[in-house]
C-alpha cells in the first residue's frame, strides 16, 4: 500500500476548517466511510481511513495540500471553503501564496531573521516593518495583534473584564487594540452582558452553580473571537 506523502516544512499546508468540512460532508448526506473510500478510488489516496478523515474533521489532523484538494473534490466544494482563518505568521504567508523571500524583502529584513520568526510564531519587527507587514499580508488589527504575540495579554485582559468591572479595562484593552473608546465601552460591557447570561442560563435550566461553571469557562476560552465578533458588529 502506498504510504501517505511526506510533507515538507518549507511547504506547509494551509489552515484547515475543520467544521467546515464536517458540515460539507452532513449536507452531502456522507459518512467518513464514503468520504474515505472516494478519496480512495477516485484520488488515488489508498491510504486514507475513515479514521483519518474524521481526525481531519476533529481537529488533531490537518490534510496536506493535495489531500485537501481531493477532499474538495469529494464535498463538491472549492479549496478555499475548507481553509481556516490563518493564525500564524507563516499561515498568512501560504494564504497569500508568497515565498518568504517576497515577504522578507518586502518588510525591509534579512532573509534568515524572517524565517526565524515563523519557526518561533512571534514577529519581532518594528514598527515601520510591521506597517509593512501588514500591508503584504493583508492582515486586520486582530491577526496583528495574534502574530506579534499580543492575543494572549488581550484574552487575560478580557477575561478580567466580563468577570469584574468592565469599565477599568477600557484604557488597558485600548492600549493593544487602539480601538475608539465609546466602541470598546459598547462592546466590553455587551460581552459582560453576554457572560452573565450564560452563567444564569444554566442556573434557569435547574443546574447548580458547579454546572455553571461550563458555559463560562467555554465563553472565556473564546472571549477574543467574541470580542472581534463584537468590534465587527458594532463597527458595521
Amino acid at each position: 500500500m502506498r504510504r501517505p506523502p511526506l510533507r515538507s516544512d518549507r511547504h506547509p499546508p494551509p489552515p484547515f476548517n475543520a467544521p467546515a468540512a464536517r458540515r460539507l460532508r452532513a449536507a452531502l448526506g456522507l459518512d467518513p466511510d464514503h468520504v474515505a473510500h472516494a478519496l480512495r478510488a477516485s484520488y488515488d489516496l489508498p491510504y486514507v481511513t475513515p479514521a483519518l478523515v474524521a481526525a481531519w474533521e476533529r481537529g488533531t489532523a490537518s490534510p496536506s495540500r493535495p489531500e485537501l484538494t481531493a477532499l474538495a473534490g469529494v464535498l463538491w466544494c472549492s479549496p478555499g471553503e475548507l481553509i481556516g482563518r490563518p493564525r500564524t505568521l507563516r499561515e498568512h504567508r501560504t494564504a497569500r501564496g508568497l515565498a518568504p523571500e517576497d515577504v522578507a524583502r518586502t518588510v525591509g529584513l534579512e532573509l534568515h531573521a524572517y524565517l526565524r520568526m515563523e519557526e518561533t510564531g512571534r514577529w519581532r519587527g518594528t514598527e515601520r516593518q510591521t506597517a509593512a507587514l501588514t500591508r503584504v499580508l493583508g492582515l486586520s488589527l486582530a491577526d496583528v495583534l495574534a502574530v506579534t504575540g499580543r492575543e494572549e495579554r488581550l484574552a487575560e485582559l478580557l477575561r478580567d473584564a466580563v468577570t469584574t468591572r468592565w469599565q477599568a479595562y477600557v484604557r488597558p484593552v485600548s492600549k493593544i487594540a487602539p480601538l475608539d473608546r465609546r466602541l470598546l465601552e459598547e462592546v466590553l460591557h455587551g460581552l459582560h452582558q453576554d457572560y452573565r447570561a450564560h452563567m444564569a442560563a444554566t442556573l434557569t435550566w435547574g443546574g447548580n452553580p458547579s454546572d455553571a461553571s461550563d458555559p463560562g469557562r467555554d465563553f472565556l476560552a473564546h472571549v477574543v473571537d467574541h470580542f472581534w465578533t463584537a468590534v465587527a458588529a458594532e463597527s458595521g
